[in-house]
């Protein structure tokens, strides 16, 4: 270190809650000085300031991937090889993303760290989040990139057919990057991570859980991505994923109770904390000691289905925001998560229009 202010910044990264008595202390400095030290690092924008927050405003921050989610639903049933006609719909998508945007029309404070480029779609995504009052501050803005994109080929009823994604920025959220955030960082409760980060990035973020005692949530995105979470666990303190994933993580199939209840175990062994399975149509399994339980998903009309993309990301921000709520109840958690998706698979856009912060006292 070659200044008192990055010796300062160093501590406060370590320990975002340190008085300037512990600081002034470990350096030698009277507590005026370092209070001076501190305005300067707040005034060039290194530090966001104090980590003194009240516990119901302490923003969620998300981590991961935003993009362009781009939707093919085709007026037939689907023919391979061939061209099939089809309607397109446009909107801001990625797992992060539409998590923060979900949370903010909760009306919860959220800050999200992501990866755009500086190209028409890449601000208009941050600019739509910042207008719901989704913090973006140290987002990455790449000037030689374009923003992610996201293509969904759905069939006549809405399902999922095939999907395509390039998130090739999102690799840029390295663990560097993380470094580089920490001030912005530094006030969560709670950080919700998406598998759109490298294997690096994610381990960073599991060992900073740790010794910061923040509680961390992992939402899967793809069976092919769950290898990026390696072999141990401790410091995630919720995993969200649907079967298949889940089948990937642990490479077997996990067709029975009996299957699904070994493999929480299996998780839990590795440090785990919590586990919730999305099961489609039929609901959730969520860890309740070392069982798994089923809650049922509300039932929508076939008549009212739109489509499904969008819907598991609303599930997962349900469930944080049941947990900002109520850390301890997961089955409360979960009921307003299903509850988000089920409004979600009623329209057309990736993040239902209709949450509201009146959802949170339903």
């Amino acid at each position: 270190m070659n200044s008192t202010k990055d010796q300062l910044l160093a501590l406060v990264e370590a320990n975002p809650f340190i008085s300037q008595q512990a600081l002034g202390d470990t350096l030698g400095l009277s507590r005026s000085a370092v209070a001076g030290h501190l305005a300067q690092l707040v005034k060039e924008g290194r530090i966001l300031g104090r980590a003194y927050v009240l516990p119901n405003r302490q923003p969620l921050l998300c981590i991961g991937g935003s993009n362009l989610d781009r939707k093919l639903r085709a007026h037939e049933p689907l023919r391979m090889g061939s061209s099939n006609p089809a309607r397109q719909f446009e909107s801001a998508g990625g797992v992060a993303r539409n998590i923060a945007e979900n949370l903010a029309r909760l009306g919860l404070p959220v800050h999200l760290l992501t990866a755009v480029g500086r190209d028409a779609a890449g601000q208009a995504l941050l600019g739509d989040l910042q207008a719901l009052g989704v913090d973006c501050t140290g987002s990455l803005q790449a000037p030689d990139q374009p923003t992610g994109s996201y293509t969904a080929v759905l069939d006549p009823q809405g399902d999922l057919v095939l999907a395509l994604a390039d998130m090739a920025l999102t690799d840029q959220l390295d663990p560097d990057f993380i470094r580089r955030c920490a001030p912005q960082r530094a006030a969560a409760r709670w950080m919700v991570a998406d598998l759109n980060l490298g294997a690096a990035t994610l381990d960073l973020l599991r060992q900073e859980a740790i010794t910061r005692e923040q509680r961390l949530v992992v939402v899967a995105v793809s069976a092919p991505k769950m290898r990026r979470l390696g072999e141990a666990l401790a410091g995630i303190d919720l995993l969200i994923l649907n079967r298949a994933e889940l089948c990937a993580l642990l490479d077997q199939p996990l067709d029975s109770d009996a299957s699904l209840t070994a493999a929480w175990r299996q998780l839990q062994s590795r440090g785990l904390g919590r586990l919730v399975m999305s099961d489609g149509a039929h609901g959730v399994r969520f860890s309740d000691g070392d069982e798994l339980r089923a809650l049922p998903a509300p039932k929508v009309p076939r008549a009212r289905l739109r489509e499904v993309t969008g819907a598991g990301d609303a599930l997962s921000a349900g469930i944080v925001a049941g947990l900002h709520r109520d850390a301890d109840d997961l089955r409360a958690a979960c009921k307003l998560g299903l509850s988000l998706a089920a409004l979600t698979l009623q329209t057309d856009a990736t993040v239902s229009p209709d949450l509201s912060p009146a959802l949170l006292g339903a």
